[in-house]
């Protein structure tokens, strides 16, 4: 892995490394440490397991509860500060749900996907020629890793840690009912147009206004409001203007420098709607076309329901129903084979989600 390979990884976690040899290890498989030597990721899969649960709680208690008195600490110069009983704006059961889908398996590989990151994967040749670096779990060992690798680094910096939770994870799109996720709607516009992934570089700023960051002579800039710590700038390949969003968090900084760059392409008429994707719906490889649509963001993954009945002479009638979980329509085959039974209910389903838009 050479400097800028390195460089591209930490720009997209938003982490510089100390110690970058951590950074390397992150991205190391064990079929790679067996036949060359030295040391593997499982350790740091292991610690940044266990560092994911913790910011994430933390996340979920500063972003849904808060405490039953506010006072203002005239020792620190009038500060507001809190105290009292802790009130939780969600109950025990809508918290651990939440945490589940933040943590879980396709979240965590669907995260290092849209940073684009697994390629640099470090593999035994047993793994390069089984394509290891495609599989979900390996991805989600990935994403712990480097997890671990910061919490090392940064000698367990709770804050560098959730920073950077939240850049690789962008959980905003999990916790809240967002009806734009600006972060995923640029990172799929920018693979699909060019085959790469937007560029952030993260800033931090002072507490004057100044924003120490590259000025380039075609900026787009966000508003700064008062309490704004991190700038983040966006780079799409093949758009000339850089997008530059401000937030208290990177995360926060990074949707808002999406999302002036969603409304750029929107205003320039660039955007792509869902009948872009599909070339030529049709019949014969209907299922295939909506589980595609389903797989780039645009709906949940379709849900199948056979029954078999049988006509008057006893032969076999397949009926089956399509339904996705956005969608209020239930779509209907039916043949004397099962899969043509599918076939029907997908097309027909296909037909009704590009006829919405």
């Amino acid at each position: 892995m050479d400097e800028k390979e390195i460089k591209f990884i930490q720009d997209q976690i938003g982490y510089t490394f100390k110690n970058q040899e951590l950074l390397v290890q992150a991205f190391t498989r064990r079929s790679y440490s067996m036949e060359n030597g030295g040391q593997d990721n499982e350790v740091l899969e292991f610690i940044g397991d266990k560092a994911l649960d913790f910011v994430v709680v933390k996340q979920l208690s500063e972003e849904f509860g808060h405490y039953s008195k506010k006072y203002q600490n005239w020792e620190k110069w009038g500060k507001t500060e809190e105290t009292g009983t802790f009130i939780s704006d969600l109950d025990e059961g809508e918290l651990t749900e939440i945490k589940k889908q933040l943590v879980q398996k396709n979240t965590l590989a669907d995260a290092i996907d849209n940073l684009g990151i697994a390629y640099y994967l470090i593999m035994g040749k047993g793994d390069v020629e089984k394509n290891i670096q495609d599989s979900l779990s390996v991805k989600e060992d990935l994403f712990e890793a480097i997890l671990g690798a910061i919490a090392l680094d940064s000698n367990w910096d709770i804050e560098a840690l959730q920073d950077s939770m939240n850049v690789m994870l962008n959980p905003g799109e999990l916790m809240f009912d967002e009806d734009v996720n600006y972060v995923a709607e640029i990172q799929a516009w920018s693979s699909a147009n060019s085959g790469n992934i937007p560029l952030h570089c993260f800033y931090p700023t002072s507490m004057q206004g100044t924003w120490y960051m590259p000025r380039h002579h075609m900026c787009i800039y966000g508003k700064a409001e008062q309490d704004t710590h991190f700038a983040c700038e966006v780079l799409i390949p093949g758009i000339d203007y850089h997008f530059v969003g401000y937030g208290r968090s990177k995360n926060l900084a990074r949707m808002d420098a999406s999302r002036l760059a969603y409304e750029y392409l929107k205003d320039e008429d660039m955007l792509f709607s869902i009948r872009d994707e599909i070339d030529d719906p049709n019949y014969n490889d209907s299922i295939g076309q909506l589980e595609i649509l389903a797989r780039r963001g645009y709906f949940s993954i379709p849900q199948y329901d056979f029954k078999e009945t049988h006509d008057e002479d006893g032969n076999p009638v397949w009926n089956c129903k399509c339904s996705i979980k956005e969608k209020d329509t239930v779509t209907n085959g039916r043949s004397s084979s099962k899969k043509d039974a599918k076939k029907q209910a997908a097309y027909d389903m296909l037909t009704f989600v590009l006829e919405e838009e």
